[in-house]
């Protein structure tokens, strides 16, 4: 990344998540400071942080800073605040399961140890909080080298939204592959759909690619099918903000179109995403919460009115892509191919085997 995604900068009593502001990008780099509980909410419910690993990371830090009014307090007080931190954090975005992941993640070592007093445990949340991130980045790598095989060499690579290095504490999911495989000296050309209506794609992915030398072609998000159909494409890959059970997943409104138009012109279709983005607790892509977002974004994009007063609008964030129109799963344990619900379950679950490749 030219400029990190997110971090912590100084102690657990007084430091603060500094974050890259995503909705200035790519014309302004502008650093947003969290203090409070508050603005780290309003960090992920405007998009300044976005991408299910990166609000995953964010809401850790969260926890931290929502806690540092408590530091001192009674340990019974401390967990009352917990609850009330975590609950506010989880209500923030529904769709991104890495959210939940982590916040259950940080209540859990908050629980564990009865032993510490609330000063000595609040210093230890900002140490899970920090590993948390490093894990990811770790996460980010290891996706990036299991998708390599997946892009076509001398051919052209859709992706949709952002999944690289701003939606990851990383180098991202989807992108990681793309830039692994630059950095291994295969040649292509990647296709980024501009991705309405907050245009993930025109204002942050083509940024990172082009930063990463890759080179790049915007298109409009109508303009995919006949890409496909004059031979552009190859392969698609896109990203995952949260994976049922059964391999149906749910990302950026517009990647189910895509799966549909690649089945049909017979690309292949991968959805990049770590072990973090799997909801086991849901058989099914129907039982994930899907977000919808105001009617602003819609009607006067960017500020500037596009639609008629009075006009009805209907903006859900994310679409769900049936697992059997993905061609396969790219994790940091090795790509699941074919996506059934026993493969995951083999390659990702804790009693699984651990480890799988198509």
């Amino acid at each position: 990344m030219v400029h990190p995604t997110l971090g912590w900068s100084g102690d657990a009593a007084s430091g603060h998540l500094v974050l890259l502001d995503q909705t200035r990008l790519p014309l302004e780099i502008h650093e947003l400071c969290c203090r409070r509980l508050e603005d780290v909410v309003e960090a992920i419910c405007s998009l300044s942080v976005r991408g299910a690993p990166a609000i995953g990371v964010a809401a850790a830090y969260g926890v931290v800073v929502g806690l540092q009014p408590a530091r001192s307090s009674s340990r019974e007080d401390f967990l009352g605040r917990l609850e009330e931190v975590v609950a506010t954090l989880a209500a923030s975005r529904p769709t991104a399961v890495n959210l939940a992941w982590a916040l259950t993640r940080l209540s859990q070592v908050a629980h564990a140890d009865q032993a510490l007093d609330t000063t000595d445990l609040h210093d230890r949340l900002l140490e899970e909080a920090r590993r948390v991130q490093s894990e990811d980045e770790a996460t980010c790598t290891a996706i990036g080298q299991a998708g390599i095989e997946f892009v076509p060499e001398g051919g052209g690579v859709l992706t949709h939204c952002n999944a690289g290095g701003l939606a990851t504490a990383g180098s991202g999911t989807a992108l990681a592959v793309l830039f692994a495989a630059a950095d291994q000296g295969r040649k292509f050309e990647v296709y980024a759909d501009e991705t309405r209506p907050l245009l993930q794609g025109a204002r942050l992915t083509t940024w990172e690619l082009l930063n990463h030398g890759i080179p790049t072609v915007l298109i409009c998000d109508s303009m995919a099918a006949w890409a496909m159909q004059q031979g552009r494409i190859q392969a698609v890959i896109t990203g995952a903000d949260r994976i049922a059970a059964n391999g149906d997943a749910a990302n950026k409104i517009g990647t189910y179109a895509l799966a549909v138009l690649a089945r049909k012109h017979e690309i292949p279709f991968y959805i990049a995403a770590p072990r973090s983005t799997f909801d086991f607790a849901l058989p099914s892509g129907k039982d994930i919460p899907i977000e919808e977002r105001g009617a602003d974004e819609i009607t006067h994009g960017f500020g500037r009115q596009t639609a008629p007063d009075g006009v009805g609008t209907w903006n859900p964030a994310f679409d769900v892509t049936p697992a059997d129109h993905i061609t396969a799963l790219i994790t940091e344990r090795g790509a699941i191919a074919p996506v059934t619900r026993e493969r995951i379950a083999e390659a990702l679950e804790p009693n699984g085997a651990g480890s799988c490749r198509a």
